[in-house]
C-alpha cells in the first residue's frame, strides 16, 4: 500500500500501481471525467502513469493552467503528426506549449507554407484527434533514439538527443506517430475538439541567428468549439487594440529602419503622454521622499563586472564601446542600479540619514534578436522608472510596504484593478543562476513574503523567477481582455551593497551594510504605455489624455468665440484645441471619435448668443448646452474620480 497526499492535506491509502485517474475516480466519477493531467511529487505525469511510492498528487482539469499546458503540449504532437502526413519531407524540431496554445518549429526544405495551407492542417489534426489515440510514454536508449532520427535524416532531433544523458530519454507515441518528449500529456487525442492554426513565422534553430531559419507554426486548441469561437472573437478585439495600430493612428510613436530596429521614436503627442506619466510618478515620489538623480547612458565595463551584470547578461548586451585609448572599454547601460550604487558611494552616510531613495527615469539598452522585437513591448532601448532605496535592515519592512503602496496607487489611477502579486524566489535546483550569500537570500525572501501578507495582497509564490541578485515581488496584471502582464516589480537585494562595498555608520559608530530595494512601478515606459494602450483601447483616463477636448466650430463665423472658449478652458487647466478646418461638422466629429478625444465642444450661433457650449462625449452621449464653468466641473470631477490621492 502507498500513501497519496492530496492538495487539501487529505492522505489516502491505495495499492501500489494505482494511476492518478483511479485516484480521481475515488474522489468523484464526474471529477475523474474532467481530469486530463497530474503532478506527482512535483513532476508532471500522465493520468495513466502507475504510482508506486508515497507522494503528493495534484490532479489537473482544463480549468487549471497546468491542465491547459498538457492539453496544448499534446496538441503540438497532433500538429506534428499532421505535418508529417501532409508534408512527408518536412523535418520536425521542437514543439512546446506556450501561454496561449502551442507551436512547432519545422524545416520544410524548399517548400513554404502560408495561411492558405492552414485549413488542410486543421482538418488533418481533427481527423487524427477523432481517432481517440492514447498518448503513451516509453524510455529509449540513447543509441536507439539516435538511430531512429539518423534514419530519418533529422539533424535537429539528433542534436537534441546528443545533449541528453543515456537513461533520461523518453519518447511519446500516439497513433502511428512518435516524438522525442519529456512527458506531460492528456489521456488521448479525442479530448481535442477544436483547433486553429493562427500564424506562421520565422524562427532560428535554438534561437541562434547563425543557425538555419525554420518555420514556426502557431496553433491553439480547445475541448469545445464554443471556447475556440470565444477565443477568436477575443483575438479580433485584441487586433483592434494592438498598441502598434493605435500608436500609429493616435500619432504617439513610430520606428525607423534608419534609426534601427527596436528603437522607438516618440512623436509630440506620445512625448506629451510620457511626460504626464513621468510627472504623475514624480509628484508621488516627491511625497514619498525620493530624490531625483541622473546617470549616463554608458558606463565602464568594470562597473558591470563588479555588479555581476556582465557575467549574467554580457552576451545580451551591445558590444563594448572602445574609446581612442586602447585600455578604455565602455558598455551601453543595461541597468541603472550599478550607477545608483555609485551615487550612494559619493559620500559617507550615518544611520540617521537613511533611508536614501534615489529615483531616475533612466534609459537602458539591451540587445534583443530581431525576431523577438515587438512594437513597444520588446525593444532594444527603453526607459525605466527606476529607483533604489538604501536603508538599514530595521527599515526594510516599512520601506518595502511603502513601495507596495506606491505601486497600488499607480495601478488604481490607471485602471489596473485585476492583479495578483507574485513572490519570485530562487530555484533551489539551480543555485549557480544566483549570486550572494544563502543566509541573506533566505532573509530577503522571508521579508517579501511577510510584507505581502501584512498588506493583504492576493499573492502566489513562484520558484525560479527571482532576479540573479535577489528575490522580488512582481505584480501580474490582467488587462481588459483577460490577458496577464507583468507590471511593476520590487526587489530586495543584499548582494549589490556587498559587491560595491556600500556602508553607513551605525549607532555603535561601526560601519554596516545597507539593504538595497530595487523598484519600478511602471517597469519600462515603453512597455507600460503599450499595455495601457491595449488595456484602454486608446481611451486613456481623462487626466492622462494628450487632448482632453476638441472645439468644433460650425463655420468660420464662430472662430473668435471658439478661441474665447479655448482660452477659458486653458484657464481651467483643460487641454483643448480648435478644429477650424473647412470641413463638415459630421466629418470633424467622426475624426474626433477616431482620435479618442474624450469631449467635443460644438460652437454655433446659439452657443455664441447664449455664451454657452454644447458638449458631446466620446462614444456619442450628448451632454447638452452648458456653461464653460459647469463643463470644467464635470472634467474636474471625472479626474478626481480616477486619479487617486497618494
Amino acid at each position: 500500500m502507498i500513501d497519496i497526499t492530496l492538495p487539501d492535506g487529505t492522505v489516502k491509502k491505495f495499492e501500489s500501481g494505482i494511476t492518478s485517474l483511479d485516484v480521481a475516480k475515488s474522489i468523484s466519477e464526474g471529477f475523474a471525467r474532467n481530469v486530463i493531467s497530474a503532478n506527482f511529487n512535483n513532476i508532471t505525469i500522465e493520468t495513466s502513469t502507475p504510482l508506486t511510492t508515497n507522494g503528493s498528487l495534484i490532479l489537473y482539469t482544463w480549468n487549471n493552467p497546468e491542465g491547459k499546458k498538457a492539453f496544448w503540449h499534446s496538441s503540438a504532437h497532433v500538429l506534428a503528426q499532421a505535418i508529417e502526413d501532409i508534408y512527408p519531407n518536412a523535418k520536425l524540431s521542437i514543439g512546446p506549449a506556450i501561454e496561449n496554445g502551442f507551436y512547432y518549429d519545422v524545416d520544410f526544405g524548399d517548400q513554404s507554407i502560408s495561411d492558405k495551407d492552414f485549413k488542410a492542417i486543421e482538418t488533418k489534426m481533427i481527423e487524427i484527434a477523432r481517432g481517440k489515440h492514447d498518448f503513451k510514454m516509453r524510455s529509449v536508449t540513447k543509441q536507439d533514439a539516435l538511430s531512429l532520427y539518423k534514419s530519418q535524416n533529422n539533424d535537429y532531433k539528433v542534436e537534441l538527443i546528443e545533449n541528453l544523458e543515456d537513461g533520461t530519454i523518453t519518447f511519446c507515441d500516439h497513433s502511428t506517430f512518435t516524438d522525442l518528449c519529456r512527458g506531460g500529456h492528456i489521456p488521448n487525442t479525442s479530448i481535442i475538439k477544436a483547433v486553429k492554426i493562427l500564424s506562421v513565422a520565422g524562427a532560428y534553430w535554438r534561437g541562434d541567428e547563425n543557425n538555419k531559419q525554420l518555420t514556426r507554426i502557431y496553433g491553439i486548441s480547445f475541448p469545445k468549439q464554443k471556447e475556440l469561437t470565444e477565443y477568436l472573437n477575443l483575438l479580433e478585439e485584441a487586433k483592434k487594440r494592438d498598441h502598434r495600430k493605435l500608436g500609429k493612428e493616435l500619432e504617439l510613436f513610430t520606428f525607423s529602419q534608419k534609426v534601427g530596429q527596436g528603437l522607438p521614436l516618440w512623436l509630440p503627442k506620445g512625448a506629451a503622454l510620457r511626460e504626464r506619466l513621468e510627472n504623475f510618478l514624480k509628484k508621488a515620489q516627491k511625497k514619498a521622499g525620493y530624490e531625483m538623480v541622473v546617470t549616463p547612458h554608458i558606463g565602464q565595463k568594470e562597473l558591470y563586472v563588479t555588479s555581476g551584470h556582465y557575467a549574467k547578461y554580457g552576451e545580451d548586451s551591445f558590444q563594448p564601446i572602445h574609446t581612442p585609448k586602447a585600455d578604455e572599454e565602455f558598455l551601453l547601460k543595461p541597468m541603472n542600479c550599478p550607477h545608483h550604487c555609485e551615487v550612494y558611494n559619493a559620500k559617507p552616510f550615518s544611520y540617521k540619514e537613511l533611508p536614501k531613495r534615489y529615483a531616475e527615469f533612466g534609459t537602458v539598452y539591451r540587445y534583443e534578436q530581431s525576431g523577438e522585437l515587438h512594437g513597444l513591448t520588446r525593444v532594444r532601448g527603453f526607459t525605466q522608472d527606476d529607483a533604489h532605496i538604501f536603508c538599514t535592515p530595521d527599515q526594510l519592512d516599512q520601506e518595502f510596504k511603502s513601495v507596495i503602496d506606491l505601486v497600488l496607487y499607480v495601478f488604481g489611477s490607471l485602471g489596473f484593478e485585476n492583479f495578483t502579486a507574485q513572490v519570485s524566489l530562487r530555484d533551489p535546483e539551480n543555485p549557480d543562476k544566483y549570486i550572494g550569500d544563502n543566509a541573506l537570500w533566505e532573509k530577503a525572501e522571508q521579508a517579501i513574503i511577510n510584507a505581502a501578507k501584512d498588506k493583504n495582497l492576493n499573492y502566489v509564490i513562484e520558484t525560479g523567477e527571482a532576479a540573479f541578485y535577489g528575490p522580488k515581488l512582481d505584480f501580474m496584471v490582467k488587462d481588459a481582455l483577460g490577458r496577464q502582464w507583468q507590471l511593476g516589480t520590487i526587489q530586495v537585494d543584499y548582494t549589490l551593497p556587498e559587491r560595491f562595498d556600500l556602508t553607513y555608520k551605525g549607532s555603535d559608530n561601526e560601519l554596516h551594510r545597507p539593504v538595497m530595494i530595487h523598484r519600478a512601478p511602471f517597469g519600462s515606459m515603453e512597455r507600460f504605455i503599450a499595455i495601457l494602450l491595449e488595456h484602454t483601447g486608446g481611451n486613456f483616463p481623462l487626466w492622462l489624455m494628450p487632448e482632453q477636448v476638441i472645439i468644433l466650430s460650425l463655420s468660420e463665423k464662430y472662430e473668435k468665440y471658439a478661441e474665447k472658449v479655448l482660452n477659458l478652458l486653458e484657464n481651467h487647466e483643460i487641454r483643448a484645441l480648435v478644429d477650424n478646418r473647412n470641413e463638415t461638422i459630421g466629418k470633424k466629429i467622426r475624426e474626433a471619435e477616431m482620435n479618442k478625444i474624450p469631449y467635443m465642444i460644438i460652437i454655433g450661433e446659439n452657443e455664441e448668443k447664449e455664451n454657452m457650449i454644447s458638449v458631446r462625449q466620446h462614444g456619442g452621449e450628448d451632454l447638452g448646452m452648458i456653461s464653460v464653468d459647469a463643463f470644467s466641473k464635470i472634467v474636474d470631477d471625472e479626474i478626481k474620480k480616477t486619479l487617486k490621492t497618494f
